[in-house]
């Protein structure tokens, strides 16, 4: 595949990242993507290693599980119209293939006793068991603006996340960029998704736009209204204490879960220090209805 295929397809997973509950047709991402529609779909699937309905089915079922927990105050069928399904009953089929229950069933397991797919990772594991009685550190509500960023992408939660950190480190230096400003986003919650499948995107602030893209490409991040929890620790830890902050203070909040990723803004970059210690900001997007 060309670094002109990688930078399209990669056009079109930030417009579907910006608001997964939307109706996304295929023809409209061929459109962002510059494709015709049946090129486009060979070339996400070559690209992204799915096809383009599956992965927008897979990445709708993961927002679908998040609200089914979180927002405990809408209805199955209401969560299910936000994720493009118009009856439960075809809701709950999508989501019982992806999840092996139902979205009621879901809904009622308690998350303090269910599996977490992080914890098959051992250094995960005893990072949970350090940071589980942790008392989270009260959030700042704010209004955060767009930022505008160079990115690569990246699936799996785990050390090679470094590797993406590296390839932008070195596109920085080549490019005379400043690298210090630092995201992370999130769009996956490792709660229920394998953490191999978890998708990242190392994210670095630029005040103008790329003259080349490629592997390396360009973005907005999404704004808005943000919970920010200042988080600290080391290598292991830091998906415990988001997991923390999703199940303990989400729910007790008062506020919703919106669609578009959460991430951190990394004030140490525990992918980039020999300590593999971390201090950060992790920004959750919320909204009050």
């Amino acid at each position: 595949m060309s670094q002109q295929q990688v930078s399209r397809i990669n056009d079109v997973l930030f417009y579907i990242h910006q608001d997964i509950s939307r109706e996304l047709t295929a023809r409209e991402l061929a459109n962002v993507a510059a494709y015709s529609e049946q090129h486009f779909h060979r070339i996400f699937k070559n690209v992204v290693g799915e096809s383009i309905h599956q992965y927008i089915r897979r990445t709708r079922m993961e927002y679908a599980a998040n609200q089914l927990m979180f927002d405990t105050k809408s209805s199955v069928l209401e969560i299910g119209n936000k994720c493009g399904f118009s009856s439960v009953s075809s809701f709950s089929r999508a989501f019982k293939a992806t999840f092996d229950m139902s979205p009621g069933t879901w809904r009622k397991h308690d998350l303090k006793v269910a599996e977490k797919p992080y914890l098959k990772d051992p250094e995960v594991a005893e990072g949970y068991h350090r940071v589980a009685e942790l008392t989270l550190p009260k959030p700042k509500i704010v209004e955060v603006p767009q930022r505008f960023a160079a990115y690569v992408r990246h699936e799996g939660y785990n050390r090679s996340i470094r590797n993406a950190w590296l390839v932008l480190k070195a596109w920085a230096n080549s490019e005379n960029r400043d690298f210090s400003t630092q995201y992370g986003l999130h769009h996956s919650n490792p709660a229920w998704v394998e953490l191999d499948k978890c998708r990242y995107v190392a994210c670095i602030a630029i005040d103008k736009p790329l003259k080349y893209r490629g592997v390396v490409n360009q973005m907005t991040i999404p704004g808005g209204l943000h919970a920010v929890f200042r988080l600290t620790g080391v290598y292991g830890e830091l998906l415990p204490q988001i997991s923390i902050v999703l199940e303990k203070w989400l729910p007790a909040s008062g506020f919703k879960l919106r669609s578009t990723p959460a991430y951190v803004h990394y004030h140490q970059n525990h992918f980039l220090n020999d300590e593999e210690a971390f201090e950060l900001d992790f920004y959750l997007p919320i909204s009050f209805f």
